[in-house]
């Protein structure tokens, strides 16, 4: 496969990746309800996001609210907020940086400065699944804790959602797709940093010695 074909590989990752980051960050599914009782018929499902909470009927019948309070949401959900839109935000300047400066692409002509154009738009991509990996680790984190507290009722104790596995698929995505980019971008470099020299092939004149002009 050559390095051109493994950029646009790795800015394919890149672009699910942050696809994914949007989608896990605005679905209500971060903690569902938790149904651990004797009873397993229950008659409503709570879901809960950064941005609404959701109740879902047995009925199928949904009903969503958007939290009031910026300040009264807890650090957790104030941190993913934050995080996730600046994912968002940075995930669309590694697109573009990528495309100016990918092989496929003459906006800006062949040599080190493309390279490095390239580098940077792999390295934000790697910032991004690293930024996004924080908030969902630590959701998990609180949710697995509570879950195994016992001073914690069980009508109190959610699970992990939807919303954290799509996000950890969208980090592994990132960091893949990023580290393709910045090692092809680098192998690519490192072949065009020692350009072959050639030289022409020395013929002898008519006197039998050879020509000065062919020497280099």
């Amino acid at each position: 496969m050559t390095s051109a074909a493994v950029e646009i590989l790795g800015l394919g990752l890149g672009i699910l990746g942050w696809v994914g980051v949007i989608l896990a960050c605005g679905l209500p599914m971060w903690q569902v309800s938790a149904f651990i009782d004797v009873n397993i018929v229950v008659a409503q499902t709570i879901w809960e996001g950064l941005w609404m909470n959701c109740v879902v009927q047995s009925t199928g019948q949904m009903q969503c609210k958007v939290y009031d309070s910026i300040l009264a949401l807890p650090p957790e959900m104030q941190a993913g907020r934050a995080l996730t839109v600046i994912v968002a935000l940075l995930g669309l300047v590694a697109l573009m940086v990528t495309v100016v400066g990918a092989q496929c692409t003459n906006c800006i002509r062949p040599g080190k400065m493309k390279s490095r154009i390239v580098i940077a738009g792999g390295a934000i991509y790697i910032l991004c699944g690293v930024l996004v990996l924080i908030p969902l680790c630590w959701f998990a984190n609180i949710v697995i804790s509570d879950f195994y507290d016992p001073t914690v009722p069980s009508s109190q104790k959610r699970e992990m959602g939807a919303a954290l596995y799509i996000g950890w698929a969208a980090t592994a995505l990132l960091l893949f797709g990023g580290c393709l980019i910045c090692c092809c971008s680098c192998s690519q470099r490192d072949e065009t940093a020692f350009p072959v020299k050639y030289s022409a092939p020395r013929r002898p004149t008519s006197n039998g010695e050879y020509d000065k002009k062919n020497y280099v």
